[in-house]
């Protein structure tokens, strides 16, 4: 069986663990236990090959949790920011749950003090609250306490049934894959309270590559509406050869996709060292000022929410929104989200956001916006996707790529709403879609019905609309028809029919006179 078979063989079996095990339970109430409990054996597996350091000798989850020194202890959180005893890793509790008739105490016990480990130390907020939505008590897992340990047991012996292999780089790519398949499924199963979370893969990957492109490092990567934290672990994905000086940064107003981004950045061995998730409101409560400018920027928030906007007049102040000289609108914080990203890039980097078309060609205060941003030329790019290319909503969405670094003073525009396969449900993106809106990015040359660089001054005569229809001309597919040889044909085939009309009168005249 080939490395792909073999993750394909896997993501289809924890789905149908995942379906198995939650009975009448919502899939997407139930996401919670299948998500932390493969989190709860990653960062158990990950802590114990952390210990043994190798050692084939030692076998940390048979060693007495009273070997354990505050020495040790103490070392061990500085460097992984977390501590788990011996007694309280995924496979111990794994190997008696069926039988523990506490199992449910037990665990919330343990994750509080796989939590408590780390208070204290730098890692506290990054490992705080991690096992929140883990609720061990919830009366979605049954009725009765003999129900909850019956379904968490199931949850559990699911999860330790998967075959990763043995702790290594392929074994952390495994769980990091597997994790994401969980999300976009649920996602995809759970319409818009799902697509809010997670931008499809590919998507994901268009971003990271317009995001980094020609960057050979970069000092941090930012989301400042990061959801489940898929774009900034392909960032990751995209920068493996390269450098991330100072790791990811990202906001999440939704305290449940919070936990689900910083879940994520462990599960794909991003230590706490090297990410910053901060649970907030990114337009009024924003983070990361004082760690600003970031050389890359990758986003897709949320399409046209309602924000406060003119009726706190102390934001017209703010250093993110004041250069323009107006605030988005309040029923629409989309420009919002692109002043906010163009606050926080850097003088090097770009920044690549999934925006709803309507605010390239509205008008008010959105025209005035995208004023200030062609005035100041900062728009780089403007990329129309296919529809239908995320869960939870078919809109035909844009990519706003914006660089304070532009070497002329023209604007691209891209026509991708023809590139895309086919699927049961969505439409995706195929890596050869991708190269190809790549390279007409990367040359900024005019190709028929899919790429044109336009002048300061055309896009300023034509109200500084944005919209990537207004200056590519769409190809026409009708077929072509040959009016002359269209003629002859008719001409022929008028006369064929009077020739056959003769011939039967002249058959019908025969019978009628015999």
């Amino acid at each position: 069986m080939t490395s792909a078979q073999q993750r394909a063989e896997l993501q289809r079996r924890i789905w149908q663990i995942a379906n198995e095990v939650r009975g009448a339970v919502d899939g997407w109430d139930f996401k919670q236990y299948v998500l932390g409990a493969l989190f709860y054996r990653f960062i158990s597996e990950n802590f114990a090959a952390y210990i043994e350091g190798g050692d084939d000798s030692i076998d940390y989850a048979e060693l007495p949790d009273s070997v354990i020194t505050p020495a040790i202890k103490d070392d061990a959180v500085k460097t992984k920011g977390y501590f788990i005893y011996p007694s309280q890793l995924f496979a111990k509790v794994v190997a008696g749950a069926n039988t523990n008739e506490s199992l449910n105490t037990d665990l919330a016990a343990i994750f509080a003090a796989i939590e408590s480990s780390a208070s204290g130390y730098p890692s506290e907020q990054d490992i705080k609250g991690l096992f929140a939505d883990f609720d061990t008590t919830s009366n979605k897992l049954g009725n009765t306490v003999k129900d909850k340990n019956t379904r968490l047991a199931a949850v559990l012996k699911g999860v330790a049934d998967l075959n990763f292999g043995d702790f290594n780089a392929v074994h952390i790519d495994l769980f990091g894959d597997a994790y994401e398949f969980l999300i976009s499924n649920y996602a995809a199963n759970a319409g818009k309270s799902g697509g809010e979370f997670f931008t499809p893969q590919n998507v994901s990957k268009l971003i990271a590559q317009l995001a980094m492109h020609k960057q050979t490092s970069v000092n941090k990567i930012y989301d400042p509406a990061c959801g489940s934290g898929s774009l900034l672990l392909q960032a990751k994905k995209q920068f493996d050869d390269h450098l991330i000086e100072d790791g990811f940064y990202g906001q999440e107003i939704n305290h449940t996709t919070y936990n689900l981004a910083r879940m994520n950045m462990f599960l794909h061995n991003i230590n706490y060292d090297k990410f910053d998730i901060q649970l907030g409101n990114t337009l009024t409560e924003p983070h990361f000022g004082d760690e600003k400018p970031f050389d890359a920027i990758v986003s897709n928030p949320p399409y046209s929410v309602k924000w406060v906007g003119s009726d706190d007049p102390t934001l017209i102040n703010d250093e993110r929104f004041a250069p323009a000289g107006v605030l988005a609108p309040k029923s629409k914080a989309d420009f919002a989200f692109v002043l906010h990203a163009l606050g926080y890039l850097s003088a090097k980097g770009r920044a690549a956001i999934v925006c709803f078309p309507g605010i390239f060609y509205r008008g008010g205060a959105e025209q005035k916006i995208r004023q200030y941003l062609v005035d100041n030329n900062y728009v780089e790019t403007v990329i129309s996707l296919a529809p239908n290319l995320f869960f939870g909503t078919t809109i035909a969405v844009n990519i706003l790529v914006l660089s304070k670094h532009k070497t002329d003073t023209r604007t691209q525009f891209i026509d991708a709403s023809g590139l895309f396969d086919k699927k049961t449900n969505n439409n995706e993106l195929s890596d050869q879609h991708i190269e190809e809106i790549m390279q007409a990015f990367d040359s900024k040359a005019d190709v028929a019905h899919f790429a044109h660089s336009v002048s300061f001054e055309a896009i300023a005569a034509n109200d500084y609309n944005l919209s990537v229809s207004s200056y590519i001309e769409a190809r026409d597919d009708r077929e072509v028809i040959d009016i002359a040889q269209l003629n002859a044909e008719l001409k022929t085939t008028v006369a064929r029919i009077d020739l056959l009309r003769k011939e039967i009168d002249a058959i019908v005249a025969e019978i009628e006179g015999s």
